[in-house]
């Protein structure tokens, strides 16, 4: 899943909390505002050396922010139908699916997961920031549902302070998982769940994440939530597992190409412009959106979302002008910094299709002067396959 970059201003009292908190206040975590929780953005190693912990190692993440909504009854899968671009249909039970909410324009409102957990039984995990607006508008669109669905038969129902989740990641997750997890977890595949214990804990696992890395993200009951943290660290002890905060969460999502809602995604953004052509289905029957794609797609795309690296010295960050190799501006950056694993700086960000070919010479705006740049293939970073590592026991 992806959000929003971490809110400016000093942790507050209105922020919400997850029930690892006064954990990550405990062990010398350094808190920010995000998506109106208060949430760690490093621990006292750093964000390097959290980073490189994930990539090498394995990292444990606070994801009790993000939304969950339990989506149920005869005519579930109907409605889902309804509401994304996607083929929820395809979906067999235990398997999970990235969609995006629409909007009638096209437009992204939040992108999502939909797990399928049982015959009529979707988990929908959305981002933090968004929980409040997706909820509501999936209670618009239940409320003025497509042709031929009754909604008597679909029942929705959002997850509060009662569940949590949180995330391991890194070529040695599944061995630090599997000590702890009661469930043989070395075949579960990628996009793949089942349920499991946890540290005894009964919890939904999950073989997805983001950071580009070999990962899991377990969903259980919040009141669970510092025993099964600390009994993934003890797990993880002899295997360098460290706990991580958004900074590392960021920097890595950036390497790995995934979106991050508010930058690479927006009201303003379609999916075609966001690359992800994939995952829309026009072919099949009506959903919330289904005309204005249709429209973009026969038009073509006038701008799309590309990677970028400098090839002088130089840090890009968001918001950068992105010019063309006359030094007219065309487009702007939406996520960027220096890549801890490539030693390269990177970013990405919108520009006019015609400008969007791997190879093509840019230059990105730093503090008013050009630094020149070239388009390269999405994602930057990709996880060897080498890199994984078997559970011990």
């Amino acid at each position: 899943m992806s959000e929003p970059a971490p809110d400016s201003g000093a942790s507050g009292g209105s922020l919400r909390r997850t029930p690892l908190r006064d954990w990550h206040l405990a062990h010398g975590a350094r808190m920010v505002p995000f998506g109106g929780w208060d949430m760690p953005v490093q621990y006292a190693t750093g964000v390097l050396t959290e980073h490189h912990a994930v990539r090498s190692a394995v990292g444990l993440f606070d994801i009790g922010h993000m939304g969950q909504v339990a989506v149920s009854g005869a005519h579930a899968l109907a409605w889902l139908q309804w509401l994304v671009p996607t083929d929820v249909s395809r979906l067999e039970v235990g398997h999970a699916q990235y969609s995006i909410l629409c909007a009638p324009d096209g437009g992204a409102i939040d992108d999502i997961i939909i797990y399928r957990l049982g015959a009529d039984r979707y988990l929908i995990i959305v981002n933090a920031a968004n929980t409040d607006a997706d909820v509501a508008w999936m209670r618009h669109c239940l409320a003025e549902p497509g042709p031929g669905i009754d909604t008597r038969y679909v029942a929705l129902h959002t997850y509060g302070s009662d569940r949590t989740l949180i995330a391991v990641q890194g070529p040695k997750s599944l061995a630090v998982l599997q000590k702890i997890a009661g469930t043989d977890l070395s075949g579960l595949g990628y996009y793949r769940a089942t349920t499991a214990t946890v540290a005894g804990i009964e919890a939904f696992v999950a073989r997805t994440g983001y950071t580009g890395e070999h990962g899991y993200e377990i969903a259980f009951d919040a009141s669970h939530a510092v025993d099964v943290w600390e009994a993934l660290l003890a797990a993880g002890d002899d295997s360098g597992i460290m706990p991580c905060g958004l900074g590392a969460r960021d920097t890595l999502r950036l390497e790995a190409g995934m979106a991050l809602y508010g930058h690479e995604l927006s009201r303003d953004v379609n999916p075609f412009e966001a690359n992800l052509d994939r995952i829309v289905r026009l072919e099949k029957s009506g959903f919330v959106g289904q005309d204005a794609l249709r429209a973009i797609a026969a038009a073509g795309r006038a701008r799309a979302l590309i990677g970028i690296e400098l090839t002088v010295a130089g840090v890009p960050r968001a918001d950068y002008p992105i010019c063309d190799a006359n030094g007219v501006r065309i487009g702007v950056t939406t996520s960027g910094g220096p890549s801890p694993t490539l030693r390269k700086s990177v970013a990405m960000g919108f520009v006019p299709a015609s400008h969007a070919a791997v190879g093509t010479e840019l230059a990105v705006e730093i503090r008013g002067r050009a630094h020149a740049a070239v388009v390269v293939p999405l994602p930057f970073y990709k996880r060897p396959a080498a890199k994984r590592v078997a559970p011990t026991s």
